[in-house]
């Protein structure tokens, strides 16, 4: 009796275990990837130049969610006088719809002690589509809209100290439009070639930020990577430019932290 039940029970349990036996394995977390960059030019003589800048950008995937992660300092002294201060920071969290299409959430500031604003903060979300996702060449575009915050303030020559007088203008809130481009092609086997391109648009102004680089590995983890940067500002304060350019020379390092 005992026999006559316990086949048609292992029958039963081999019947329910081929699926699991023979489907294909999930794919193991990848854990956070990306890259940190960092580049410094020192000149001492008559006048004394300091620049600095640093870059972090890394992107976290599990199963349909994708974390991407972006910070950037740029510092600069001439003489006695501070000529540049940026610390700019995203977070941006998207689901995939399938292999072409994700939703996206994102928050991104910026607080540039040059640009006549003391900070700007934007809340946004819309629809991400990749138009070409292949091994050498990567093309993703999104669209969208959101939230945007900011002030204003006024900028005064320095003194001989080199002490900037800043007067801080009306915190101001708006609604805005954005679209982004994101582009990547492997020219070589060791030399990559990437662009990001951002726009916000609101009632206050319309924003562009578009960053250009082209890297050389040096080995499977260093790479040197030559960058052109571009923020444009369609009503800048009183005292500022439009538009602010910046060309760098960094060294790369290519990181990858496995899930445990």
């Amino acid at each position: 009796m005992i026999r006559s039940i316990q086949q048609p029970l292992l029958l039963a349990a081999g019947l329910f275990a081929l699926p699991v036996a023979y489907a294909d394995p999930s794919p193991p977390p990848v854990g956070w990837t990306g890259q940190g960059q960092a580049g410094v030019v020192l000149a001492r003589g008559t006048l004394d130049t300091t620049t600095a800048n640093a870059k972090l950008d890394a992107t976290d995937t599990i199963g349909d969610w994708k974390e991407v992660v972006h910070f950037g300092f740029l510092y600069g002294v001439s003489g006695k006088t501070s000529s540049a201060q940026r610390l700019e920071g995203t977070w941006e969290t998207d689901y995939n719809f399938n292999k072409k299409t994700f939703v996206f959430g994102s928050i991104n500031g910026e607080n540039d002690r040059f640009d006549g604003f003391v900070y700007q903060v934007a809340l946004t979300t819309g629809l991400g589509y990749k138009f070409i996702d292949s091994d050498t060449t990567k093309l993703t575009a999104n669209v969208g809209f959101g939230y945007r915050r900011l002030q204003t303030e006024t900028l005064a020559a320095a003194d001989a100290n080199g002490f900037v007088a800043r007067t801080p203008g009306p915190q101001i809130g708006d609604g805005i439009g954005m679209a982004g481009l994101d582009y990547l092609q492997q020219i070589t086997k060791t030399t990559k070639l990437t662009d990001k391109l951002l726009i916000q648009s609101g009632g206050q102004n319309t924003s562009v930020a578009n960053d250009f680089a082209v890297a050389v590995s040096i080995n499977h983890s260093l790479a040197l990577s030559t960058g052109y940067g571009v923020r444009y500002n369609s009503a800048p304060p009183v005292g500022t430019k439009s538009t602010d350019q910046l060309f760098t020379v960094n060294i790369v390092y290519s990181f990858n932290q496995p899930k445990k």
